[in-house]
């Protein structure tokens, strides 16, 4: 359980599950340079997951793989500001005694993804948003071959790959997805 402050000295306890969901419902609202919002991409993402037929557990990372952009408090449009929050890494580390590296590392693993795919494949840099390109410059560009042929190792780089393109597909204002209380029964499918 975690403690939440609800008015001057009275805190609730929150379940995991309901913690996340705060989250989403405080922050979601946020925009990050796209033209949809935090929450709007997130059920996107995983809406496209569901659709292709992916394993829960992809589906899953897809709902979580941008928790780290709200919470931190850089500002909707880092990348036009230059920073690299490292949104990745913040989701992941928030969320590892929640679930399993399946769910954890195409988390962690969805920007070097992007890295990776504009390494073996240029014609996708030019297939991302604006931006997502701006971002990429800020999180290293390109892979090059020592890293690229290293991140093919990884035992969950298919699922990586797999984030990544439903990523760069959740970003279209008006569609229509499931709410995210839907994904309950999911996230408390794979807690610890």
């Amino acid at each position: 359980m975690v403690k939440r402050k609800q008015g001057m000295n009275e805190t609730i306890e929150l379940a995991p599950v309901d913690q996340i969901f705060s989250i989403f419902r405080d922050y979601g609202s946020r925009h990050y340079g796209e033209n949809v919002s935090e929450m709007e991409h997130a059920l996107q993402t995983a809406e496209f997951a569901r659709q292709f037929g992916e394993p829960d557990s992809i589906i899953l990372a897809c709902l979580l793989h941008d928790y780290g952009h709200m919470l931190h408090d850089l500002g909707e449009n880092i990348a036009h500001d230059g920073i690299d929050a490292k949104h990745e890494i913040i989701g992941a580390t928030l969320l590892k005694d929640l679930f399993p590296e399946i769910i954890l590392e195409p988390i962690r693993q969805h920007v070097a993804a992007k890295r990776y795919l504009c390494w073996k494949n240029p014609a996708y840099a030019e297939g991302l948003s604006e931006s997502s390109r701006l971002s990429l410059q800020l999180q290293g560009g390109p892979m090059n071959n020592v890293e690229a042929q290293k991140f093919e190792t990884n035992p969950h780089f298919i699922a990586c790959i797999k984030v990544r393109h439903y990523d760069d597909m959740g970003k279209m204002p008006g569609m229509l997805t499931a709410e995210l209380g839907s994904y309950r029964g999911l996230m408390e499918k794979y807690l610890l």
